[in-house]
């Protein structure tokens, strides 16, 4: 790599960094994200609950977005910039909604360009770059950020532009799903501002991005909407009623959703967190992938897979008296006991979900007696073992197409160990 040794002679005016500077930098991108979000938030509170919050993801991809594309400008100037430009623009629609002013916004991101001067000093003494080459960067660092401040103003005076009710509405939404106490002065105000009172029970509906365009015409004058959020959603006040499933039909036609559950309003980020996870488990292959996906039918699914890790954790700790149990045999007496668990069916009924022989159960069985002793009579063992092992066939046995993997070498690899799918026998 062919860059500018140090120099004792400084140019008046620097040149348009080499390209091969991408190379160097391109590494320091993930280190750089986690480095900018800790100084950002530390310098600006009001950022914290927004990288902890619903939109985590997207505003971490906005950062690593605008990161790369200044690498990318680098390596090619002429590199497309259109998805950054409109991750930014949302940044200051977001403000503009929220009702904050851009002072902020901009501080955060000089202070993020101040992060990355820091980092590339930091290069500069390990590759022994020249004086010439850290400014040309500063400098051209600090235009790029001129660039992002620009774009997120055009989105900001968009969204003061068609301000209106719309603005307030969606600053409304914003506040109740921060969990701002439904009684607070702003959001009183709001309300009296939109003409829209308060229920006492709602129901969240998450979308796949992006909305479709003719969404908003189709919702009711009392939903609650931001569809151009990263992950578009809306607030129906009440339970779901035979109109107001007209008004999904109307309103998304055949765009995925997922309806939330009718929650107390105070809890609606829960509604809205439970049917986003709804999505990601189809997108997981764990649940079947269809227009409309109600939260309500697919609640054991959210529960045991709240937290997968701690799920295999927990069958590992269940499973320990199967440790030293060889692979293929381990497989056999795991799909037995995760059906047994299940059905807590005889002999012959667990011989028939599994497609064996009575009598293989049987001995199965008293294999499992052998090993585990007085845990297959404890109720909270059995409680533990059951749901760890629901979870595991949930998340690891449920093909694409909804096929299960019946033969538990998915299950029984919560040990740590894969082992090859068993061939239907009599055999123990």
């Amino acid at each position: 790599m062919q860059l500018p040794a140090r120099t004792n002679e400084v140019e008046d005016s620097p040149g348009p960094l080499p390209r091969e500077f991408a190379r160097i930098m391109r590494p320091e991108i993930p280190g750089l994200i986690k480095e900018i979000g800790v100084e950002v938030t530390r310098a600006f509170p009001e950022y914290a609950g927004l990288l902890d919050g619903p939109d985590e993801a997207a505003i971490r991809q906005g950062v690593e977005k605008s990161l790369n594309g200044f690498v990318d400008r680098v390596a090619d100037p002429g590199a497309s910039t259109a998805s950054r430009d409109e991750l930014l623009r949302k940044f200051g629609r977001v403000e503009a909604y929220e009702g904050r002013d851009l002072n902020t916004l901009q501080s955060a991101y000089r202070l993020g360009a101040r992060v990355a001067l820091r980092r590339a000093k930091s290069l500069g003494r390990r590759f022994d770059l020249s004086p010439e080459l850290l400014l040309t960067f500063a400098e051209a660092l600090f235009s790029y950020i001129g660039e992002l401040e620009a774009l997120s103003l055009e989105g900001y005076m968009e969204a003061r532009a068609g301000a209106g009710g719309e603005m307030v509405r969606r600053r409304l939404l914003h506040l109740l799903l921060a969990g701002t106490p439904l009684h607070h002065a702003t959001i009183n105000d709001l309300c009296e501002q939109a003409c829209w009172q308060v229920p006492d029970e709602v129901t969240m509906v998450a979308l796949r991005a992006p909305a479709p365009e003719h969404t908003q015409a189709g919702l009711a004058a009392d939903v609650l909407s931001d569809l151009g959020a990263p992950q578009p959603h809306f607030l129906v006040p009440g339970p779901l009623t035979p109109e107001r499933h007209t008004m999904l039909e109307t309103a998304v036609l055949d765009g995925r959703l997922a309806i939330g559950l009718t929650v107390p309003t105070a809890h609606a980020a829960d509604s809205l967190r439970w049917a986003r996870r709804v999505l990601q488990l189809v997108d997981e292959g764990v649940v079947p992938d269809t227009p409309y996906l109600r939260t309500a039918d697919h609640l054991m699914a959210l529960w045991l897979l709240s937290d997968l890790p701690l799920v295999r954790e927990v069958a590992q700790r269940e499973l320990s008296p199967l440790a030293k149990v060889s692979g293929t045999r381990r497989t056999r007496l795991v799909e037995t006991l995760h059906a047994w668990l299940t059905t807590r069916g005889t002999a012959d009924q667990v011989g028939d979900a599994l497609g064996v022989h009575a009598q293989t159960v049987r001995y199965r069985l008293r294999n499992l007696e052998a090993h585990f002793g007085h845990r297959l009579e404890d109720p909270g063992h059995r409680f533990a073992m059951e749901a760890a092992l629901r979870a595991l066939h949930l998340h690891d046995a449920t093909g694409p197409a909804g096929g299960t993997a019946a033969d538990g070498t998915a299950i029984a690899s919560a040990r740590g160990t894969a082992t090859p799918p068993t061939r239907r026998a009599p055999a123990p």
